[in-house]
């Protein structure tokens, strides 16, 4: 019998792309709910309850709400929303945040998803402190640009709204900038930070893709590591990885125009992490991804597959 998966707000941004990449996959039986009843909380009680797993891409409210419907029942879940990303009993669903992370989303019932631009964040940092090359108390800065999806129906609504002309703005907005960003939490507690990060995030005017920039300056690298001592560190942490590509250090001179283009990993679950060294012995580093593709749908569906004992790159594309 095929395992049944039933995803709880399937038409917005996050739900609508995992459906769309699940939606000729025959290992599996998509549990789905009538347009004219899927606002019904008494139905969707009943699907979430009688999946094997069930993805939640609600709301925060909501989400926890829908998350004590199953404490009775072994339906398992994953939670794309922020409500449960540092919450006691919940397994964090970034597969490549450490060796053993794939044994705990394996065996968790309940799994949330990482946000997009920590899921970038956290790749690029982890290493770095495991390695000593970082101490936790580093003063840290991260700026992220990306699409206006990524801040779901509303912010697309506005981007796409021909009266505010944003499609044509030549250059990026800022976002959340007088705020603390509901991401940071997962950021300090999933690299090992003991601070927050200064975290810039804009918003450009494209739909998906997603460009994050960690510059660390000569002197929180510990012993003067190099930019090839970083570099060494990431590409032996990832190199396996199906879904993580470290891309070779740009020869002097070669940066220009159009590189590391937020866009360059869109339409799939791939992310690119890029070391670049400054002559001043700082170091920058950069990860692209689809903010609903490794950022949101993709991950999930990585999880939802470990979850099932299915293989974890079965109907993502890399």
């Amino acid at each position: 019998m095929r395992p049944k998966v039933y995803i709880d707000g399937h038409v917005g941004t996050t739900g609508l792309r995992i459906r769309e990449w699940m939606a000729e996959r025959d290992d599996v039986e998509l549990l789905t709910l009538p347009d004219d009843r899927r606002k019904d909380d008494a139905a969707r009680c009943e699907h979430v309850r009688a999946a094997d797993v069930a993805v939640l891409c609600l709301p925060d409210d909501a989400a926890r709400e829908a998350s004590g419907w199953v404490v009775d029942v072994p339906t398992r879940l994953i939670d794309a929303s922020t409500a449960h990303r540092v919450a006691e009993g919940w397994v964090y669903g970034l597969p490549e945040l450490t060796p053993t992370q794939r044994v705990a989303i394996r065996g968790a019932k309940r799994v949330s998803n990482p946000g997009c631009y920590p899921s970038a964040f956290i790749l690029l940092v982890r290493p770095l402190i495991d390695a000593g090359v970082l101490s936790p108390d580093a003063p840290l800065t991260c700026h992220a640009l990306s699409g206006y999806s990524g801040g779901g129906r509303q912010l697309i609504e506005k981007w796409e709204d021909p009266a505010r002309g944003l499609l044509s703005l030549p250059y990026e907005a800022p976002y959340a900038l007088d705020r603390v960003h509901k991401h940071v939490p997962e950021m300090v507690a999933y690299t090992g930070l003991r601070h927050e990060p200064y975290f810039e995030p804009a918003v450009g005017p494209f739909r998906c893709g997603m460009r994050v920039q960690v510059p660390l300056h000569a002197g929180v690298l510990s012993g003067g590591a190099s930019g090839d001592r970083v570099w060494e560190i990431l590409h032996e942490r990832y190199r396996a990885e199906p879904f993580v590509r470290v891309l070779p250090i740009p020869a002097p001179g070669s940066v220009h125009d159009r590189s590391f283009d937020p866009q360059a990993c869109n339409d799939t679950n791939r992310i690119e992490l890029s070391v670049v060294p400054h002559p001043s012995g700082h170091v920058l580093l950069l990860a692209c991804l689809d903010n609903l593709g490794k950022g949101a749908s993709g991950v999930a569906i990585q999880c939802l597959n470990l979850m099932l004992g299915l293989a974890e790159t079965t109907g993502l594309p890399a």
